[in-house]
């Protein structure tokens, strides 16, 4: 959601911006906009490399048995 909504018409429809002034200049500056799309990004792909993480535990836990019979 990060990765795209900056650049999406709703940034632009938000009540905070249209509100406050200041924040109104920020959420338009290509700059923050670049910068929350980057945040997005990170936090996806560590997202991403938590799920690997996870899938290749699982798969080492089923693969030996001996693992299982110590749990």
């Amino acid at each position: 959601m990060l990765v795209v909504a900056p650049w999406s018409a709703f940034w632009q429809r938000n009540f905070f911006a249209d509100t406050v002034p200041l924040l109104q200049q920020l959420a338009g500056n290509p700059f923050v906009r670049g910068a929350v799309s980057g945040i997005g990004a990170i936090t996806a792909l560590a997202g991403f490399a938590e799920l690997v993480g996870l899938f290749r535990s699982t798969r080492g836990a089923e693969a030996s048995p001996e693992r299982n019979a110590e749990v």
